[in-house]
């Protein structure tokens, strides 16, 4: 029967040129144009038939796959045309759970969540490499706790520690030094002066106001700490 149908349609083109005069418009086409899309036509036709005829045999586990298919291709196109809310939505999902990871928002802000305790604890990298920030307002520079220094290759001799440094936990004595980068998100900022506290003064770095005063903009809005760069 599929066969059929194809020959049936060769047939019939080949019938109407034998019929045409020479150089006689078929249909608007040229001849030749006609028989190529005669014959184009009876194979699409020979190979739709056949394919109708397995999908017809199993026609429930068939549509099944098709909607498969389709619901799986629907999805691709929607995670592409939405790939930047996907992208910020997946990442204020990772803030929630993660706190202290930088969520970044379309207009470049950086929003950072308040951990169960309390505190804002900002994930940074300073000089390439991981470290952890206590957000400190009352810090007037980046503090770095000696073991952090020291994995980043800051070890201040003893006569460097000359430097009072007030913070929210009190006044202690810090080394000067300076960060080559320190970024929060997409926040970059070079050179920030920083201090280095003695060993045991410190639980953990602070985020103080030589980074601080750099930015745009920092706020607090209820469990978020929202920073703006220049």
């Amino acid at each position: 029967m599929r066969l059929a149908v194809g020959l049936l349609i060769l047939g019939g083109a080949l019938i109407v040129l034998l019929l045409s005069g020479d150089g006689e418009r078929i249909a608007g086409m040229e001849p030749d144009q006609f028989a190529q899309l005669a014959m184009t036509t009876g194979l699409l036709s020979v190979m739709v038939a056949g394919f109708w005829h397995q999908f017809r045999g199993r026609l429930g586990a068939n549509l099944t796959a098709l909607l498969v298919w389709g619901a799986l291709g629907a999805a691709l196109v929607a995670g592409y045309a939405f790939r930047d809310e996907a992208r910020t939505l997946g990442e204020r999902m990772l803030g929630a759970v993660r706190p202290g990871s930088a969520v970044v928002g379309s207009d470049g802000s950086v929003t950072i969540t308040r951990r169960a305790d309390g505190d804002f604890h900002v994930r940074a990298l300073v000089n390439g490499k991981p470290q952890g920030f206590q957000f400190d307002t009352g810090a007037s520079s980046v503090v770095l706790t000696a073991e952090s220094a020291a994995e980043l290759g800051l070890r201040p001799a003893e006569s460097e520690f000359g430097v009072r440094v007030s913070t929210a936990n009190g006044v202690t004595v810090a080394a000067p030094a300076f960060l080559d980068t320190l970024a929060i998100g997409g926040i970059v900022e070079r050179r920030v002066p920083a201090l280095v506290s003695r060993p045991g003064a410190l639980r953990e770095n602070l985020l103080g106001m030589s980074f601080l005063d750099r930015l745009a903009s920092f706020e607090v809005r209820g469990d978020r700490l929202i920073l703006r760069d220049r």
